[in-house]
């Protein structure tokens, strides 16, 4: 796992956060959403399934990086974008050791839920992720 800076974790999938320090969110130069998402909101619903959730409200954001990530979830729910993940790690969170960022691009989200305010992303990996799969439609 790497420990990038924010402006490098976006960058890994060709996004520039609008702040340096605090962006919860940013668009790709593919068309996806990059998310910054926080260790304490993950869950397992299913197998294979990695849940996001969190309210908008509840992020402590300062309101242009709330509304900006507002936008993007919504841009990303009406049409059907991609999502990926950057996961911030605090210093309490690594054992005393500074925090960081790391990237997850194995994982492709999705929007199950978002009501302007509370959201669900599922993430899992693309079928070409899986090597059984790959192996199978190689035959």
């Amino acid at each position: 796992m790497m420990n990038l800076t924010l402006i490098d974790a976006f960058g890994r999938f060709g996004a520039k956060p609008a702040s340096r320090l605090s962006s919860l969110s940013a668009m790709a130069a593919d068309g996806a959403v990059v998310l910054n998402c926080l260790p304490a909101q993950f869950g397992h619903p299913a197998r294979g399934v990695l849940r996001y959730e969190g309210r908008i409200s509840a992020s402590q954001a300062e309101s242009r990086i709330a509304t900006t990530l507002n936008e993007h979830l919504t841009q990303a729910r009406d049409g059907s974008l991609p999502i990926r993940m950057i996961v911030s790690i605090s210093g309490r969170e690594k054992s005393g050791k500074s925090g960081g960022h790391h990237v997850r691009p194995d994982l492709v989200g999705k929007i199950v839920e978002f009501d302007g305010d509370h959201f669900v992303i599922d993430f899992t990996r693309p079928p070409a992720a899986h090597p059984a799969a790959a192996a199978a439609r190689r035959r």
